[in-house]
C-alpha cells in the first residue's frame, strides 16, 4: 500500500525537488526570470529569422565559433592580434546571419514551405566556414587529411594548394 499512497515526508521531498528545479530553471529571484524570459523571446524570434533551429544551422553556428576561436587562438600563435581584425570578424559572423535572414525571407516571399534560398545559403556557408577552419587549424598545427581538405577546397571554391597546411 505504500506506493499508492503519499506520505509527509515525501510531500515535503516533493516540494523540496520542485523548488530546486524551478530555482535552476528561472533563478532566485523575479530579475533572474524576467531576464531568462527576455533571451527565451530573444532567441525564439532570432530562430524564427533564421527559418528555425535544424542541424544545418546548428553546423554552420558551431563551425562560425570554431573558426572565429581558432582564428584567435592562430592570431596569438602568429602573434599578430589584432582587436580591430577581430571586432570585423565577428562583424562579418553576423552579416553572415543577415544573409540566412534574408534568404529565409525571400524563401517565404517566393515559396512558401520550401527553403531553397535559405539552404543554399546555409550550405555555402557551411563550406566557407569549414574551408575557413582548416586554414586556422593549419595555421596551429593541425595535419588534415588529404581527401577532406580537396572536399572543402570544392565547397570553397578556393584553388589555393596551400590550405591546411598552415600558410595562407
Amino acid at each position: 500500500m505504500r506506493g499508492l499512497l503519499i506520505w509527509e515526508g515525501d510531500k515535503a521531498m516533493i516540494k523540496e525537488y520542485a523548488s530546486t528545479i524551478y530555482t535552476a530553471a528561472v533563478g532566485s529571484s523575479g530579475k533572474e526570470a524576467a531576464a531568462g524570459g527576455i533571451v527565451a523571446a530573444a532567441g525564439i524570434v532570432i530562430s524564427d529569422l533564421l527559418g528555425g533551429w535544424d542541424k544545418a544551422l546548428q553546423v554552420l553556428l558551431w563551425l562560425m565559433v570554431f573558426d572565429y576561436v581558432t582564428g584567435v587562438l592562430g592570431a596569438f600563435k602568429t602573434k599578430t592580434v589584432n582587436s580591430d581584425v577581430m571586432f570585423w570578424g565577428g562583424v562579418r559572423k553576423a552579416t553572415l546571419l543577415f544573409v540566412v535572414g534574408l534568404a529565409t525571407l525571400l524563401d517565404d516571399w517566393l515559396q512558401p514551405g520550401a527553403p531553397i534560398f535559405r539552404t543554399a545559403a546555409i550550405y555555402f556557408y557551411i563550406g566557407r566556414e569549414a574551408l575557413s577552419l582548416v586554414e586556422n587549424t593549419g595555421v596551429l598545427g593541425v595535419p588534415w587529411p588529404t581527401a577532406i581538405k580537396d572536399k572543402l577546397e570544392q565547397l570553397g571554391g578556393n584553388n589555393d594548394a596551400n590550405i591546411g597546411s598552415g600558410k595562407k
